[in-house]
């Protein structure tokens, strides 16, 4: 399954100092856009965000005082040395996109598990599905 649910802190605290801050609280400073909807600034949990982001094509539903909010990464900031997150940027999208985007993983994960069986790349594998879908 490639949806994954995290719960997120809003937060007003902006800046360098601010996002070391958070960054040390075991969180890391993300932001929620999309067309038709306010720019909000969040915190989400490292650990779970980190394993969120290693699935493909996942679909994040986040959260935020009571409101769900269906996301999908567009931007992640990694530390170039230790490689640790630093900043997500995420995209509101619709359910139907979010659909869509589940059973292209479902079809990406079947790919993959039938070239390793075959004995084949999976990676060559994966990249002539999503040419195909394309």
């Amino acid at each position: 399954m490639t949806t994954v649910a995290l719960t997120a802190v809003p937060r007003s605290d902006f800046g360098k100092g601010a996002a070391r801050r958070i960054r040390r609280e075991g969180n890391i400073p993300a932001v929620i856009y999309g067309q038709g909807t306010e720019l909000l600034h969040i915190a989400l949990p490292n650990h779970d965000l980190d394993l969120a982001l290693r699935k493909p094509r996942v679909v994040i539903t986040v959260e935020v005082e009571g409101k769900a909010i269906l996301t999908k990464p567009r931007d992640i900031q990694r530390d170039p040395v230790k490689r640790n997150l630093e900043h997500v940027d995420l995209v509101v999208i619709t359910e139907s996109e979010a659909q869509d985007r589940t059973d292209m993983a479902d079809a990406i994960k079947a790919a993959t598990a039938a070239a390793e069986e075959a004995g084949m790349d999976a990676a060559a594998a994966v990249q002539a599905l999503e040419d195909a879908v394309a």
